[in-house]
């Protein structure tokens, strides 16, 4: 398999949460990918455990306030950037990136005060990319063009 070049940055699809062209940060330094998460919180629901939560903050322009619910999720210990470990939740859901979608996992943390809402990491990008720093939102310019 062929690996793509994706650049530092780009924007990415979420189709399962209806979320569309987010931007998202391409780093090496991280294990795993992140998404922005304003709510997240273990319920049961039918006698069964859910995960609730709401992408994104009411600041960010994609917002749309949608409470989503995940039947499988688990929990990871994430050292941050800062060095601190930290329990997170994590799910499975798929990524669009370059016309293909992507099953990968993606841990819950408040991004909020930070310029992208994604973090892309390794699990997701070893064998599929090569990353240049010089380049950005491949992914998104080829989108544009095929439509």
């Amino acid at each position: 398999m062929e690996k793509e070049t994706i650049g530092r940055i780009d924007r990415v699809d979420f189709p399962e949460f209806g979320l569309f062209e987010l931007d998202a940060k391409i780093d090496t330094g991280a294990n795993f990918s992140v998404i922005h998460c304003h709510h997240v919180q273990k319920i049961e629901k039918d006698g069964k455990e859910l995960l609730q939560f709401t992408l994104l903050d009411p600041s960010h322009p994609n917002y749309n306030e949608q409470v989503f619910f995940a039947h499988h999720f688990g929990l990871k210990t994430i050292k941050n950037s800062f060095g601190q470990t930290e329990e997170r939740f994590v799910i499975f859901t798929p990524i669009i990136l370059f016309g293909e979608s992507i099953e990968t996992e993606f841990t819950f943390t408040d991004r909020g005060n930070l310029k992208y809402p994604v973090l892309l990491g390794r699990k997701l990008l070893k064998k599929r990319f090569i990353v240049d720093v010089a380049r950005t939102n491949l992914s998104y310019k080829q989108k544009q063009k095929e439509n």
